[in-house]
């Protein structure tokens, strides 16, 4: 039995001559969906697999599959001949540029077998010299196939190929199955006692041998290391890192990737022709100083470095230079390399260095990459990935990196133990605030058809029709970006009431909970001002660690569409300083265990964003109805005198008459005077997310209504204004008949109406709207006009559809909680941006706006 080992992604590319068995060989050992075959791909470019004229367009489209496949990281096989090196240098040039490993698996069968079960077969029609002219090719190429692929295996007759077994290999770089939790950390070169320090404040044991040298460490809480390579060079004890870290990973306590630093010292200790600078030296010399054995283990460990680690499922990638998405988990020369020394533009700058193409700017992928190489003053996220290289041989720190938690530690160094070329300086790009301009969103993560992806819903599409409209909101309107985490979601109404004189009744919406399963609800006040976001930080300390803004502003006000609530800036921070206030008073920040809040709430009165609205649309309106509706029904009462039929004409004017002045007091009881923020009101009704927590979904709305009211309470300004709420047993006809007569006394005494939200537990297996508004009678007056309630009207605007509302407020939904989780998982902004655009994306979408 023949044991054939190859690599769980690759190309396998099957060599023999016609009849050698390689399709029964693939159809044995590989999924189907895993060979591409040269025969099948002739016969869908002629419909005939034995049309030898497809052949040129039948290997195109074979190469155009393989690609593909490899693109996306499957193990292909390519069932063909392959007996000449031409055809496969084409195949490997594909390997090459997705940057797999290749194996070739010979079938080498005699002659005869393979004429004999041709002729067996006819449907295939081979001329006599096909056969051996085939042979001929593959013993001459059995010469540089090794040279070719990684792996050859040369299967020798039938009895061979029938006895042999395929094992798969992982790569190398695969340690997806390794969870954590993990200390990454930075570049050492040398420096010791700054590790062994790092490593105790990290909470880990050393072990020492009997001179006392550290040759091992542990963790108690089975934490464990990865280094990001350049152990050695320039500082002061090279010697003493390596036998530590190597200690540690021959025990399990550690992992490590290799160095451009190691790469180089290996050459050397072998004797190559290296040049001898940047610190090579110092190791050198240290390294003299040690017995044989050490050096030799010294070598054999550095030599045994890979360029990079892929872990925790995909999601954490480690590499001493950083590693673009393409590479992950892939084996080539250049793989090697880009892991090694980043990627160069091939210039130098003004200190001789090489400069380095940003690569984490456009970094998109969704395993968190973390590096080293390049010094940094500190340690800064950029889309996703983050250097630990704080230059602590040059006097700066040692850093480490604690996976998962994102927190990082590091130790400053003793001295400077080597005078670098280039001064630390902030990168170009860097702001103070650990932030970039490289985090924010652009056009290519919101155009085409990759959509958003949410932990709600799944995928949540967008028109790009609709992102060209809110990309140009977004750019031009919107505040600073870096505030912008957040847009509240659409709400969809409850399912119109057949009730008289109602459109909409809190019945309906208390049902269709009822209806889904759930057993509890919350009704909330909806307060009738304008939906505002409120980010508030502690300070500006906070603002500019945390949000990267240096400017001295602690937050931001802003309405549904991503624009400022208030034009003077100075009116934003009179806000947030009263929020502030009761969130301190309230003892939030340190129950909560944050230096920053998103708030959703309402901002009142109406008037104070929509003043020229209401000028324009419902006080002229209502104006002209009271000014001629009155003299119209004069009029009317006039011919009435003169014995005129007017056919109850007259009523309907005086109804309309009525009717306009109840449209005049409904939005008039939503306006009043403004004067800097006396008669201001934030009625606030959901704390959305702080440092490392979502509470959007993590918690229950009666947890949200406490938290609100706490708010209120602590306010002595009286901008904080409480939210009225009553909770309902679903099961019981008693308590939803009191939470209709709420509803009813709310209304009747010029509230808007409420919102009905669901309790937990949720139904799995039905999807539940977040919310259900349910107007009253006179505030929705405003929206459909003085006369909706007319029998006419009431009836026609009964047939309203709320499908598409109700679609929309769910996809809303599920991307508001998906920005809110990624902003306190601490994702990049971009990322943060991708979900938040969308949501306003989808307001373009064609929806009855008066729902």
């Amino acid at each position: 039995m023949t044991e054939i080992r190859i690599p769980e992604m690759g190309l396998v590319v099957l060599v023999g001559v016609s009849g050698s068995g390689k399709s029964h060989f693939a159809r044995k050992h590989f999924k189907p969906t895993q060979v591409v075959s040269s025969d099948f791909c002739r016969g869908v470019v002629s419909d005939d697999e034995n049309d030898q004229a497809a052949t040129g367009d039948a290997f195109d489209l074979l190469h155009y599959i393989v690609g593909k496949r490899l693109r996306r990281g499957l193990l292909t096989v390519v069932d063909a001949t392959n007996v000449q090196k031409k055809a496969r240098e084409s195949l490997l040039r594909v390997a090459k540029e997705h940057d797999v490993l290749s194996v070739a698996i010979v079938l080498d069968v005699p002659e005869s077998l393979a004429a004999e079960r041709n002729a067996a077969r006819p449907e295939r029609d081979l001329a006599p010299h096909v056969i051996p002219r085939q042979r001929r090719e593959l013993r001459r190429g059995m010469r540089s196939l090794g040279n070719e692929f990684r792996r050859v295996h040369v299967l020798n007759g039938p009895d061979e190929i029938d006895a042999a077994t395929i094992t798969y290999e992982k790569a190398w770089t695969d340690k997806r199955e390794l969870t954590g939790p993990f200390d990454v950390i930075g570049d050492v070169h040398g420096c010791r006692t700054e590790l062994e320090e790092l490593l105790t404040s990290l909470g880990y044991e050393i072990d020492r041998d009997a001179q006392g040298r550290a040759v091992g460490a542990n963790h108690p809480g089975g934490r464990s290391v990865l280094f990001v390579g350049d152990l050695v060079d320039r500082g002061p004890d090279t010697p003493g890192v390596l036998r530590l870290v190597m200690g540690m990973v021959a025990a399990g306590d550690a992992l490590c990737v290799s160095g451009n630093h190691e790469a180089k010292l290996v050459r050397a200790l072998r004797g190559r022709k290296v040049r001898v600078a940047h610190g090579l030296a110092e190791s050198m010399e240290q390294l003299a100083a040690e017995d044989e054995e050490f050096r030799a283990d010294a070598v054999r460990f550095m030599d045994g470095l890979i360029s990079h680690y892929v872990l925790d499922r995909g999601r954490l990638v480690v590499a001493h230079a950083g590693l673009k998405e393409d590479y992950h988990g892939r084996a080539s020369g250049r793989v090697r390399s880009f892991a090694l020394y980043g990627d160069t533009t091939g210039e130098t700058d003004e200190y001789g260095l090489p400069v380095r193409y940003p690569w984490a700017r456009d970094y998109r992928g969704k395993a968190m990459v973390v590096y080293g190489h390049t010094p940094v003053p500190r340690a800064e996220w950029v889309n996703n990935t983050i250097c630990l290289d704080t230059g602590a041989v040059f006097g700066g720190k040692l850093t480490a990196l604690r996976y998962p938690e994102r927190e990082i530690v590091s130790v400053p160094a003793h001295q400077v133990w080597y005078e670098p070329t280039r001064p630390l300086e902030t990168p170009q790009g860097a702001s103070a605030g650990g932030h970039r301009e490289d985090d924010l969103l652009n056009i290519d993560d919101v155009l085409g058809n990759q959509g958003v992806e949410t932990r709600l819903m799944g995928r949540v599409s967008v028109r790009e029709e609709n992102a060209l409209a809110a990309l140009e909101v977004m750019s031009r309107f919107a505040v600073d970006p870096r505030w912008l985490v957040y847009l509240p979601p659409t709400m969809a109404p409850a399912e119109t009431s057949s009730l008289p004189g109602y459109l909409e009744h809190p019945a309906e919406a208390l049902a269709a909970y009822r209806d889904k399963g759930v057993v509890r609800a919350v009704c909330e006040e909806k307060h009738m001002g304008s939906r505002a976001v409120a980010v508030v930080c502690r300070d500006a300390s906070v603002a500019e660690e945390r949000f990267g803004v240096t400017d001295g502003t602690t937050g931001a006000v802003y309405t549904r569409t991503g624009r400022s609530f208030f034009r003077d800036p100075s009116r934003t921070a009179e806000v947030l300083d009263r929020l502030r206030t009761a969130i301190g008073a309230a003892g939030l920040w340190d129950e909560l265990e944050t230096g920053w809040l998103v708030i959703d709430g309402e901002l009142m009165p109406w008037s104070a964003k929509a003043m020229d609205l209401i000028r324009t649309q419902y006080a002229a309106t209502g104006a002209a109805a009271r000014a001629v509706l009155p003299m119209a029904a004069g009029v009317l009462g006039r011919a009435e005198a003169r014995g005129l039929d007017l056919g109850g004409l007259r009523e309907r004017v005086d109804r309309r008459a009525a009717n306009a002045s109840l449209f005049r007091d409904a939005y008039a009881r939503y306006c009043w005077t403004v004067d800097g923020l006396a008669g201001l009101r934030f009625a606030p009704f959901q704390i959305l997310a702080g440092e490392g927590r979502s509470w959007a979904d993590a918690r229950d709305h009666e947890w949200h209504m406490a938290a609100a009211e706490r708010l209120a309470e602590n306010d002595p300004s009286g901008l904080v204004q409480r939210t009225g709420s009553v909770t309902v047993d679903l099961g019981s006809p008693q308590s939803e008949a009191a939470a209709i007569e709420w509803w009813e006394k709310l209304t009747a005494a010029g509230g808007e109406g409420m919102v009905v939200k669901p309790l937990g537990p949720l139904p799995e297996d039905r999807k539940v709207q977040p919310g259900i508004k349910c107007r009253g009678p006179e505030y929705l007056r405003i929206i459909y006009g003085p006369d909706y309630r007319e029998p006419d009207h009431l009836d026609r605007l009964r047939r309203r559809s709320l499908g598409r509302k109700r679609s929309l407020a769910m996809r809303e939904h599920a991307l508001g909680i998906e920005a809110l989780g990624r902003l306190a998982g601490g994702e990049p902004l971009w990322r943060v941006h991708q979900a938040v655009f969308a949501v306003l994306a989808l307001e373009s979408e064609p929806v009855d706006p008066r729902l």
